[in-house]
């Protein structure tokens, strides 16, 4: 049988030596449901759906590794004015995500094209039943609310694609010349073209 080296009680010195330091450091222990947790501006709580840009694409839906979202839609016809026949429209019946299967990998929201996904910061959604945590799209839409607006473009970051685009437009007016009527060829005097000066 071997003999452990080291001085006896070691350890004991060492674990009260930790002690001892994190008694002498402030509490950060937050008063969880009292107060608020101040979260990161870019929190994944829960999904929201502004219903009215989506367009019923299926990027979403597709993209999902988890296969959490269900869509159901229609189409209706659309009278559009000096058109030859009307236009066709998909309408959404119905968008539900499944949160007791999604694991939050945001893919969803990059891949909608219109703007249609936003996260919330909001995570208190938990229920009894499983069941609940089925959502529908009145009830996605509800956490409309709590998304937090974009954050302000930065002053030394390049432009975006909409300010590149709305300069452009609003220069190419300037810089185009306006047509002053048909043009005229000027002769050239004899001699002006070698150099020399007429005779």
């Amino acid at each position: 049988m071997s003999e452990r080296s080291g001085v006896p009680g070691e350890g004991l010195v060492k674990g009260l030596a930790v002690t001892l330091k994190t008694m002498t450091k402030r509490s950060t222990t937050q008063q969880y449901p009292d107060v608020a947790p101040e979260l990161p501006p870019r929190s994944r709580g829960v999904i929201a759906l502004l219903a009215e840009n989506c367009t019923v694409c299926m990027l979403c839906a597709r993209e999902c590794p988890d296969w959490c979202i269900y869509i159901d839609s229609h189409k209706e016809e659309v009278a559009v004015p000096g058109a030859a026949r009307p236009r066709q429209r998909n309408v959404l019946d119905k968008f539900d995500i499944d949160f007791s299967l999604c694991m939050y990998c945001g893919i969803c929201v990059e891949v909608c094209p219109f703007d249609a996904l936003y996260w919330s910061p909001e995570f208190e959604y938990a229920e009894y039943d499983i069941k609940d945590l089925l959502h529908d799209k009145d009830h996605l839409g509800e956490w409309m609310a709590t998304v937090p607006p974009p954050p302000a473009h930065d002053p030394h970051g390049d432009p975006s694609k909409e300010e590149t685009t709305a300069a452009r437009k609003a220069a190419a007016p300037a810089a185009r010349p306006t047509p002053a009527g048909p043009a005229t060829r000027v002769r050239p005097e004899p001699g002006a073209e070698q150099g020399g000066s007429p005779s």
